[in-house]
């Protein structure tokens, strides 16, 4: 098992008043810290960000250009001229373009719009397609939305042939600009705006809003979705008017959103920024990356019922497709990813073949989530040598900024800090890998550090009420820069853990403090289920809050991000019964018994099986101890040498010699008297468990205490007493010590509890002196 996958970081709270702000908010205590943590000290400022207030939308006059660009879109709306709405294929560009042309269309303009194709047309003003355009369709203005501002040769072709270009686009502004008409960019350089974190869709809207004179209410659907898929700062008035967005959609006119969410099976009666994340945005998405955007863009803008359903249908089974073509893609490029020639970089470029080139930035995510490092996914699907994919970071690493010193070498490029899209020649992939490895190197990045989590709170169960949940989602929409609040519950213990969902990816388990207990979910985490059944320890969880609603009844439940075992892991997995399914796992298997190791080995499980003083039993890592030592002082040896993070009992054990316990004096006393007045023969002595009604066990290990003390004498296949013994007490022969030895052992190690069990071998690893007491 692996530890927690994230470095947790629990924020520090400034020195304030806690019981005042409560007295002066109306909140709760917990509500009050997790304000403070996030850097509102006062009363007046916590109530600031809670309150909906207007005066959070900045005026759209403030943006490069902006005036510039509505003169000349006045002008061509008053002269008829052909207006081309240019967009872009993801949820961000499919909305953007949405609300340009509606908005256009709304003021009477001559105007059409165009998606590009993802495969023919690449990312972004396409030379070919503003030659068409332009010569074979009389476009007269151009107006992109999210693209445009590395547009430069398309864009130069379109002014040399006086068609202006507007640029109203989000993305890095790259050294040279487009010598475009107009740019309408939050970032330029040489604007005035107070917000620089707009989406596409936030560029749009503000242009719309400047062209109709009022915030086109109407419009704060498509804003909440194309804000949230792509990932920006939810912060500002980004925040506010995703808000308002969210609470519209319920009751949207727009009827193909309306048929689109009926596919996805989002629940409308609790709509919120997920699910836009989670299944409206990937379905718009997954159009996009598989066919045409321009569907999708159809769907938002039909007024007709039947069509909206059919188009809703359509998209939700390409989303399907797309869900295929990612997991067998990333299957593939996980081999690559954790390939031994692989490991000692801190980045990842990964070329393949024929891979559908619309998903791979999808598993460009899922490799960084797996192994930490910034991966650029490519595929030259074409077979021509040109490879297309996409990128994704780290938050330490800009990868925009990484790959664009060498951008001459690229036939496409362009993309932001966590993300970017290329398209390279095979001649430069290795300057392409050598480039970002340089870049990653040049920031220290280190792959192998844990991502940090950031935790708001630590607190205890008792906090965590239906209040808290309600005064939460007053502080949402959550997202980049604006995360939902995060808790640590520290020192629970798991009460019952069991793996849930189709293929037990998921699990679902209950803790408890002491004083109160709460259900919880972590996804993905379906194999620590046995973990959690078993462990001894305390443990710890990082995750969120929310309700969850079955039959009527409400309950709070913990939504775990990641788990913690404190200290040294015991999973008390303890057996008397050895079966394969037990040398499942590849980790270290150690033995006490060499006999026994041999006997699981010849069964060729091809497993890691270790004597336990081998020296090759890598340190610092996960045993799993099969056998019962024979004494703690074995036990002590092995874990003391060897330091595991992770042991895992089984302590198998032909015998329990402490359920048998010690031969009774009566019971030596009846076995010497046979041997006293009778030969035995083996066969003799093999019956005498049965004889005697004494375990044949006992009685073997009786014979063998008297053989030690000189009691008995075998000749010529029989045992027979020996006339000239000398006295001695039983307690002397060795069989007998050793006996004592492993009923003591076995006593602590096979009847104790998890918690003692846990104890025990804390304290043989931790003290120098033998023994545990």
């Amino acid at each position: 098992m692996k530890d927690n996958r994230f470095n947790w970081q629990v924020e520090v709270l400034d020195d304030v008043d806690i019981n005042q702000l409560v007295s002066e908010t109306k909140l709760s205590a917990t509500m009050v810290k997790i304000m403070v943590a996030r850097g509102f000290k006062t009363s007046e400022a916590i109530q600031n960000f809670i309150r909906d207030d207007m005066a959070a939308v900045h005026d759209p006059m403030l943006l490069h250009d902006m005036q510039k660009a509505l003169d000349r879109i006045f002008v061509a709306i008053e002269a008829n001229e052909k207006i081309l709405v240019y967009g872009d294929y993801d949820a961000d560009g499919v909305t953007s373009t949405t609300i340009m042309y509606e908005t256009l269309d709304q003021l009477g303009a001559n105007v059409q719009y165009f998606v590009p194709d993802r495969f023919k047309d690449g990312y972004g003003p396409n030379l070919d397609e503003y030659q068409h355009f332009i010569n074979d369709e009389g476009i007269q203005l151009i107006i992109t939305v999210d693209n445009g501002i590395a547009g430069n040769e398309a864009i130069k072709f379109a002014e040399s042939n006086d068609v202006n270009v507007i640029i109203t686009d989000h993305h890095e502004m790259p050294k040279i600009l487009p010598e475009a008409y107009a740019i309408v960019h939050p970032r330029h350089p040489d604007g005035d705006y107070p917000f620089g974190d707009l989406s596409g869709v936030g560029v749009a809207f503000k242009v719309a809003t400047a062209l109709l004179e009022e915030v086109p209410e109407e419009f704060l659907d498509l804003y909440a979705i194309g804000t949230i898929a792509d990932l920006v700062s939810m912060t500002d008035e980004n925040r506010f008017l995703v808000k308002k967005g969210l609470e519209m959609i319920p009751n949207t006119q727009r009827i193909g959103l309306q048929k689109l969410i009926e596919v996805s099976g989002a629940d409308l009666s609790h709509f919120d920024e997920q699910d836009i994340g989670f299944t409206v945005a990937p379905r718009i998405n997954a159009v996009g990356r598989l066919e045409n955007a321009c569907r999708a863009v159809e769907l938002l803008t039909t007024f007709d019922e039947e069509e909206a359903a059919a188009i809703a249908k359509e998209i939700n089974s390409v989303n399907s497709k797309r869900q295929g073509l990612v997991s067998d893609i990333y299957t593939e490029a996980e081999k690559i990813a954790l390939d031994e020639e692989h490991k000692d970089l801190q980045t990842l470029v990964i070329a393949g073949h024929d891979w559908h080139q619309g998903v791979l930035g999808i598993v460009a995510s899922r490799i960084v989530e797996l192994t930490n490092k910034p991966t650029i996914v490519l595929s030259d699907q074409a077979g021509n040598g040109v490879y297309k994919g996409s990128g994704r970071s780290v938050e330490t690493l800009n990868l925009f900024q990484a790959i664009d010193p060498i951008r001459d070498q690229f036939v496409g490029f362009g993309g932001h800090h966590m993300a970017i899209g290329i398209t390279v020649e095979d001649a430069h992939l290795a300057d392409l890998a050598n480039q970002l490895e340089a870049a990653a190197n040049a920031v220290r990045l280190d792959s192998t550090q844990q991502p940090h989590l950031q935790i708001d709170l630590k607190v205890k169960i008792e906090e965590l009420t239906e209040q808290l949940v309600s005064e939460i989602k007053a502080l949402g929409p959550f997202g980049t820069n604006n995360s939902i609040p995060k808790f640590e519950l520290e020192n629970v213990h798991v009460k019952e853990a069991k793996a849930i969902g189709k293929d037990g990816s998921h699990l679902k388990f209950a803790v408890d403090d002491g004083n109160q207990s709460i259900n919880a979910i972590a996804f993905k985490r379906g194999e620590l289920t046995d973990v959690l059944n078993n462990v001894t320890n305390p443990i710890s969880l990082a995750g969120t809050v929310n309700t969850n609603e079955w039959r009527g009844k409400v309950t709070v439940q913990f939504m775990t991000d990641d788990i913690k075992i404190d200290g040294l892991q015991i999973i008390d997995q303890r057996t008397s019964n050895l079966n394969k399914n037990l040398f499942k796992n590849d980790t270290q298997y150690v033995f006490f018994n060499q006999k026994l190791m041999e006997l699981i080995q010849g069964q060729n499980l091809e497993r890691k099986f270790y004597h336990y003083r081998s020296s090759a039993i890598t340190k610092n890592d996960a045993i799993v101890l099969v056998d019962c030592p024979d004494n703690l002082d074995e036990l002590a040896e092995v874990v003391k040498a060897n330091s595991p993070k992770q042991i895992v009992t089984y302590f198998f054990h032909n015998v329990d010699f402490y359920a048998s316990g010690m031969p009774s004096r009566l019971e030596f006393k009846q076995i010497f008297g046979i041997v006293k007045t009778q030969k035995l023969t083996k066969a003799d002595i093999n019956q005498l468990g049965a004889k005697l009604k004494i375990d044949q066990e006992k009685v073997n290990f009786m014979i063998k205490v008297f053989f030690e003390l000189n009691f008995v004498r075998i000749e010529n296949g029989l045992l027979f007493i020996n006339a000239e013994a000398q006295q001695h007490q039983l307690t002397e022969a060795p069989a007998y010590k050793k006996r004592e030895e492993l009923i003591q052992t076995q006593e602590k190690l096979l009847y104790s509890s998890g918690d003692e069990l846990a104890t025990i071998v804390e304290q043989l690893m931790n003290v120098d002196n033998k023994g545990v007491s």
